[in-house]
């Protein structure tokens, strides 16, 4: 029993780096690399216009 304590300790403190290292990468990526990445394009045609209220739903959705 204390074997299964000990490696469920680890693959806990395992994922916990992980997600340590992902959060410090996201920090340290330039953040105009980010908006040029997310800057959505309109299209051409009558269906869809990028108002107000979508660009803000974009904003929303970047990271």
């Amino acid at each position: 029993m204390a074997e299964q304590n000990k490696i469920a300790r680890r693959s806990f403190f395992a994922g916990l780096g992980l997600v340590a290292a992902a959060g410090i990468a996201a920090k340290l990526t330039p953040k105009d690399v980010m908006s040029n990445a997310a800057a959505p394009v309109e299209p051409d045609g009558d269906g869809y216009r990028l108002t107000e209220h979508v660009k803000k739903y974009y904003r929303t959705t970047t990271i």
